[in-house]
């Protein structure tokens, strides 16, 4: 097929899930509109799992990509309805509603509203009192297999399918419902697919292809095995853990829909007649607040004039110095140009109530402390004057944003403020907001190392790289750190022994070589990379072998990550044995954990060891003895000493004050060198 009719056929994807459908998609918004032009479409809907968190960043997401948005939503239908919670008896079926206009967008929110508030059970739920009250403005998809009429073909009742069916057409009106048909390669699939297609036939339901897209490329489908696992509480190991059954959840192109839906092009064709109808725009820039009557039928700018100039004198006194007045004056001119009187008024109003009702009000936190305004009609109780605090950092005629006062209330009865401001301004006046959290670095790091079924030693050691600061990223974490970024270097060549291959996948790793005995883990069956069986008699261990091949490959550099700790002390011996013949044939070994460093230095050796986030710093003989051993730098120096096995002489020694580098030299027989971080903060550099 050429590329020019490929790119003629229209069609758009109605059926996505972003990572708003917490741990269960994977679609990146970012990422997803490179995807989609990537595709060659033009546009996109959002249809997250009962929830429409995203649909903001979605849309300017999209907009900014020159892609055009379509909110909807998956809404989770009561079998009942949604006011019925009995186990095993109200479950609910999917269906996907799409905005055709502004109408369709607030009667959907309306009812994502109600499906939190009164029809939570397990889900968030509607039901079909709710559609039928609010279906004006959407577009109406039967959704999955977990659609009520995918599920009445499954339960063997065509026409409870085809009834369903009709009420939705009936209901949402002809043009407005779609028999949604999928294909993902499932058992299910070969039985609903025709069914649907008949269904539609007989009914002149117009049919609309979609995927039900979880990822963005087929190559994504393990990574989002892995959040399910994650929100599960199970590992990729679990022979129970919730799992898709193919990798055809992803975001597919045009010609492979068209290619999928061979035998029906018109439901490929219908997406974009679809996404015609669908023209919802948000309208961003626009101040939308209650509006404050004042008491007494006086003006509004009048009655805040008058609370701040008698509120200045109440906190100064009757001699107000000038430059207050002047301070003062200025700020009602600037309030009042930019029209935030109303917004002050509304403040003062529900802080004024709290403290009446005797609900303990913070201070004043933020920029609104700044404002001379604010402390004079009691918003606030930091004098701006006395700490030098600037207004314009709260409110200039230069800001774009609507500024906003942060008022903290006793949490016992904030409650009772919010219910006063509902009855004064009305409930449809008043919202509630959330923050919405991500999933911190490190957390994320050692989650998928548990899904993985990594000992959580070697995660711990890549997730303790990840510095501790707010908003941090992985990829934040690579540019700033130098030993994650040395951990996971895309250059290293990586030998995975026996299971540890298992590890390397949540690290974003791909092994060059898998080589074992496979003992603890089955082989396995992976396409272009060198996999050694070894046999399990043999006189070198796997990590033996590996270290063997490293050096016969020239490579002069060795990280043994996992080769510390567990359950099998033995193992711990011999990997140290296996570093140190590393060292003996020219290559730098090191091995690691998340608490220690563990390096080597060779007869008429001298090593320099910067302190990093080390604090404990020993060296033992690896040979039974190490002569003429000199140690500078910390706080328990060695000057041409003697190291024997029998007596630990270089344990648990310190970087001496002010030091920042220890120098370790042995003039006879290899040291071994252990760094470890301490086991609380340390306040002083010295012994106690």
């Amino acid at each position: 097929m050429s590329e020019a009719l490929a790119n003629t056929r229209p069609f758009v994807h109605l059926h996505i899930h972003t990572e708003y459908s917490l741990l269960d998609g994977a679609c990146r918004i970012d990422q997803l509109m490179d995807r989609v032009k990537e595709c060659g479409q033009t546009a996109i809907a959002c249809t997250d799992h009962g929830v429409m968190y995203g649909c903001v960043q979605f849309y300017k997401a999209a907009k900014k990509a020159g892609i055009k948005p379509i909110i909807g939503c998956e809404v989770y239908v009561a079998t009942r309805t949604r006011f019925d919670k009995v186990n095993k008896i109200d479950g609910n079926n999917h269906l996907i509603l799409l905005c055709k206009n502004e109408t369709g967008y607030k009667n959907l929110i309306k009812m994502v509203s109600a499906a939190f508030v009164e029809g939570f059970y397990s889900k968030p739920r509607i039901d079909k009192e709710l559609l039928e009250k609010y279906h004006e403005g959407l577009i109406c998809l039967s959704a999955c297999l977990a659609g009520e009429v995918p599920q009445a073909i499954l339960a063997g009742d065509y026409e409870r399918a085809k009834a369903a069916a009709l009420w939705y057409r009936d209901l949402f009106g002809e043009g407005n419902y779609y028999i949604e048909l999928q294909d993902h390669g499932l058992e299910e699939d070969n039985t609903v697919l025709p069914q649907l297609i008949k269904l539609a036939r007989e009914t002149g339901i117009p049919m609309a292809a979609t995927n039900d897209s979880h990822y963005l490329r087929k190559e994504d489908a393990k990574m989002q095995g892995i959040l399910l696992c994650i929100q599960t509480g199970k590992t990729i190991q679990d022979a129970d853990k919730m799992e898709f059954q193919t990798d055809e959840f992803y975001v597919k192109t045009t010609d492979e829909m068209y290619e999928l839906f061979s035998m029906v092009p018109e439901a490929c064709e219908n997406t974009a007649k679809i996404a015609e109808q669908c023209n919802f725009d948000f309208d961003f820039g626009h101040t939308k607040i209650p509006y404050y009557k004042a008491p007494n039928g006086m003006d509004n700018q009048a009655f805040f004039e008058k609370l701040c100039w008698e509120g200045l004198e109440r906190r100064y006194g009757p001699n107000v110095p000038q430059a207050n007045k002047d301070r003062l004056e200025y700020e009602i001119g600037v309030v009042k140009k930019m029209g935030y009187t109303n917004y002050y008024l509304i403040v003062w109003d529900y802080v004024n109530y709290a403290k009446s009702q005797g609900i303990p009000v913070g201070p004043g936190r933020g920029s609104g402390a700044g404002s001379i305004a604010a402390y004079s009609v009691g918003i606030t109780d930091i004098d701006p004057i006395r700490y030098n605090l600037i207004f314009e950092r709260f409110l200039n005629p230069e800001r774009v944003s609507m500024p906003d006062f942060d008022v903290d209330f006793c949490y016992e009865r904030r409650q009772e403020v919010i219910d006063y401001v509902n009855r004064k301004y009305g409930a449809d006046h008043v919202a509630q907001i959330v923050t919405f959290g991500t999933m911190a670095a490190r957390n994320a790091i050692r989650d998928v190392g548990r899904v993985m079924g990594m000992p959580y030693q070697s995660v711990d050691v890549v997730a303790k790289q990840v510095p501790m600061e707010l908003k941090m990223t992985l990829k934040r974490a690579l540019e700033v750190s130098p030993e994650l970024k040395r951990l996971l270097r895309p250059d290293d060549f990586i030998i995975a022994c026996d299971a540890g291959y298992r590890n390397c996948a949540p690290l974003g790793c791909k092994p060059n070589i898998i080589l074992g005995d496979f003992d603890t883990a089955p082989c396995p069956v992976q396409q272009n990379d060198d996999i050694i069986v070894l046999p399990h008699v043999k006189d070198d261990t796997d990590t033996e072998y590996a270290a063997k091949l490293a050096s016969e490959k020239g490579f002069t550099e060795v990280l043994l990550l996992g080769a510390l700790g567990g359950r099998r002390i033995e193992h711990t011996l011999s990997n140290l044995a296996t570093g140190l013949g590393l060292e003996e044939r020219g290559v730098r070994a090191t091995l690691q954990d998340e608490r220690s460093r563990i390096t080597f230095v060779r007869s008429g050796e001298t090593r320099a060891y910067p302190k990093e986030e080390f604090f404990y710093f020993s060296a033992f003989p690896m040979e039974g003895r190490a002569e003429g051993v000199w140690e500078h730098g910390s706080y328990y120096e060695l000057t041409d000493d003697v190291l024997v096995a029998g007596y630990p002489l270089g344990v648990s020694n310190e970087y001496a004050e002010g030091s920042d580098c220890i120098t370790i030299s042995t003039r006879k027989g290899a040291l071994v060198v252990v760094e470890t971080v301490p086991d609380t903060p340390i306040l002083t550099g010295n012994k106690a």
